[in-house]
């Protein structure tokens, strides 16, 4: 099983979804940021690295939101979405093909990877009018 880690970013009353790149494994689809742990790392420090990797900010990482285990043909991954905030720096597109933030409503518009469907499901619940 992979550990992957996952951030939720609100800006108001939208949050942040970066459509992986199109070379990559579910190529297109949109995602929240984030990616594996790598070993001896925590969820929350592989979230920052992860950050500064793919959008040059820093974040500053809360509370879990939710966890699913989603398998794919090629992998099994444990996701762990958490609530986090940009502490500095303004996204920068360095890995990924878009960045887009968008309401809780506007999630039907666009295709996710199959991981994150439960998650959208519980923020759609939470957080749609």
């Amino acid at each position: 099983m992979t550990e992957v880690v996952a951030a939720l970013i609100w800006k108001d009353n939208t949050f942040m979804i970066c459509q992986r790149p199109a070379h990559k494994a579910r190529g297109l689809l949109w995602e929240f940021v984030g990616g594996k742990v790598e070993p001896g790392e925590t969820g929350e420090q592989a979230l920052v690295r992860e950050c500064r990797e793919e959008l040059a900010v820093t974040l500053s990482v809360k509370e879990i939101f939710m966890d699913v285990v989603h398998e794919y043909p090629d992998l099994t991954v444990h996701l762990t979405l958490f609530n986090a905030v940009i502490a500095e720096g303004v996204p920068v597109m360095l890995e990924h093909n878009d960045i887009r933030w968008i309401t809780p409503e506007e999630i039907p518009q666009y295709a996710f990877c199959p991981a994150d469907e439960e998650i959208l499901r519980e923020i759609i619940k939470k957080y749609g009018k």
